[in-house]
């Protein structure tokens, strides 16, 4: 999981199609479909709703999102297991957003995998849109959603753009998480160092 701090969460992603192989840095070569299996079983761990292809250091235009069978569900009964209370996952490649309700929602608690340990409510959010897409199987789709899965889909987009949660709250939010902040940001560069020396290890055994 990539951290605050890490330049791939700052670029914005290029599209991708279904066909494509994808290097995961670490990783040897994967499908499209095998890339999002791994990251749906990520995100179950982290116990998420989603997560977004540069969260794992991949800068494309795909994410994974589930919806459970009630909103407050993540991070919540660390026990149990999140698969038996998913009404339905997705995965989506090369979303494109449309609001088709422009009333703000700020009444959720919103984090990210990414910068873990810190939520924050009222980060604005379109009510309703719409998602075209495309699936795994390289098929274009079109889903309209609301509420919290609708907040779920604009985070997910969001990092594809480079944006984060925080970015969408007044700057004196993320000044109040300075502290913490700089210590995901430490975290974030020890991995980095650790996948650079790991990739440089497995290029000498393949020499």
């Amino acid at each position: 999981m990539r951290l605050y701090g890490d330049p791939v969460l700052r670029r914005k992603a290029k599209p991708l199609q279904a066909t494509d192989t994808l290097t995961v840095p670490g990783f040897d070569p994967q499908t499209v479909r095998q890339v999002a299996n791994s990251m749906l079983e990520t995100m179950f761990e982290a116990r998420g709703v989603g997560l977004a292809a540069p969260q794992i250091g991949l800068p494309v235009r795909m994410f994974v999102a589930v919806e459970y069978e009630d909103d407050e569900e993540e991070n919540e009964g660390g026990d149990d297991n999140l698969r038996s209370r998913v009404l339905r996952d997705f995965v989506m490649l090369n979303p494109v957003l449309k609001v088709i309700n422009k009333k703000k929602d700020r009444s959720y608690q919103e984090g990210c995998l990414s910068i873990p340990g810190i939520y924050e409510e009222g980060v604005p959010r379109a009510r309703a849109v719409q998602v075209s897409y495309t699936d795994l199987d390289g098929m274009s789709r079109v889903i309209e959603a609301d509420d919290y899965l609708a907040r779920v889909f604009q985070h997910e987009a969001d990092h594809l753009d480079g944006v984060m949660f925080l970015d969408r709250l007044p700057a004196e939010v993320t000044e109040d998480y300075r502290k913490e902040l700089l210590a995901i940001q430490q975290k974030s560069r020890a991995l980095l160092n650790d996948l650079a020396a790991h990739e440089q290890r497995r290029r000498a055994e393949r020499a």
